[in-house]
């Protein structure tokens, strides 16, 4: 196990700045996730720990030893790549069992440990097949396999179960989670994948455009995001275009649904006719049907207005609202789908649950 420390770590590709900047810590024994779109700089800066890229500016330290100007082969680190890149020709045994020959170990050890390994990823029984017997999560698995039997205090990984189809990605995505429980060893994981990040790490590090938005744990990413691209970026919610109206009794403000809210800011945070947007959670909407000709709610947390459209998606449904013109969506699981389109309904919320962006940044709402 080692601990990672990259400190203003830049990549430039001519006027292309791919990463800027950056500094990030990885703690001794820690499943870190780069999460973030692609194109956003999460697979140059793993290359660039890995020693596969030359940083234009910054350092890299491993385990308390500066790598910047490291080789790859130089370096306590290992990388699992997207594409598995078996040799065909070897056993899956002869592929785990490889870094350990180019490291020089004799015959008998790297068996030995090369089938540990196997065991580890419960692929032991395999040892003496052929690659191209194998299905894609059993390739992976020897893949990794691979990389852990050299025991390097670091390994990396980019986007390794991106080939996988959904099922089995989500099945590997425990299976992993295991394995380096098991071997405690630290990861750096690349994703595009919200959901494969939640599942996997310790801790999230949110990149766009180069840089890193926000690091913490999968909860308080979640619960309390600091930036717009954020909350944005890690789930579906409503948006909504506000301006604000700071008042005595708290601040206000008009939206696109032709009404005023309150809004969970203080009055210092604002002033009179700043632009906002305000993130409205579809699981901390509160829906109920009303009667058809019922009006707009007269109330600073609710709003009234007609099914437009439902979705199903397998074990939950969405619904569209349509307020004065404008959209939300909220979801239900099917069991508890009892809306249909043209119903009228209310729909509410706790003010403290929204979250309040101004100019890309949080002000408002989410955990004090």
């Amino acid at each position: 196990m080692a601990e990672v420390t990259l400190s203003d770590l830049t990549k430039e590709y001519g006027d292309l700045t791919a990463v800027d900047a950056l500094d990030l810590s990885v703690d001794d024994g820690e499943l870190l996730c780069l999460l973030g779109p692609s194109g956003c700089g999460k697979s140059t800066t793993l290359r660039m720990l890995g020693g596969l890229e030359t940083p234009t500016g910054g350092d890299v330290h491993i385990g308390g030893t500066e790598a910047t100007d490291l080789p790859p082969y130089e370096r306590e680190t290992s990388m699992v790549f997207q594409s598995w890149a078996l040799f065909p020709h070897k056993s899956v045994l002869e592929n785990v069992a490889f870094g350990l020959k180019m490291d020089g170990v004799d015959g008998d050890e790297r068996r030995e440990r090369a089938r540990e390994m196997l065991d580890v990823v419960e692929m032991g029984e395999f040892a003496d097949h052929d690659p191209e017997d194998l299905s894609g999560g059993q390739k992976q698995r020897v893949a990794l396999a691979r990389s852990l039997a050299i025991e390097p205090d670091v390994l990396l990984l980019d986007e390794p179960l991106s080939n996988l189809d959904k099922r089995l990605r989500e099945q590997m995505q425990l299976e992993l989670r295991n394995i380096h429980d098991e071997v405690e060893t630290t990861f750096v994981h690349v994703t595009h994948d919200q959901n494969e990040a939640f599942t996997l790490a310790d801790s999230i590090a949110i990149m766009n455009d180069g840089e890193i938005e926000q690091v913490g744990e999968p909860r308080e990413v979640y619960d309390d995001p600091t930036s717009l691209f954020v909350e944005e970026f890690l789930g579906d919610t409503n948006l909504v275009a506000a301006e604000a109206a700071a008042t005595d009794g708290g601040v206000r403000a008009s939206t696109e649904f032709d009404t005023e809210i309150a809004l969970p800011v203080s009055e210092d945070a604002v002033s009179a006719g700043d632009a906002l947007t305000v993130s409205f959670r579809p699981e901390d909407l509160d829906v109920e049907r009303v009667d058809e000709n019922a009006g707009a709610a007269d109330d600073a947390s609710a709003l009234t207005g007609t099914v437009t459209d439902v979705l199903y998606r397998g074990s939950s449904v969405r619904f569209y609202v349509e307020i004065a013109g404008e959209s939300v969506f909220f979801e239900r699981s099917v069991g508890n789908a009892d809306f249909d389109t043209d119903d009228r309904v209310r729909v509410s919320w706790n003010t403290d649950d929204l979250l309040v962006f101004a100019g890309g940044d949080r002000v408002g709402g989410g955990t004090p």
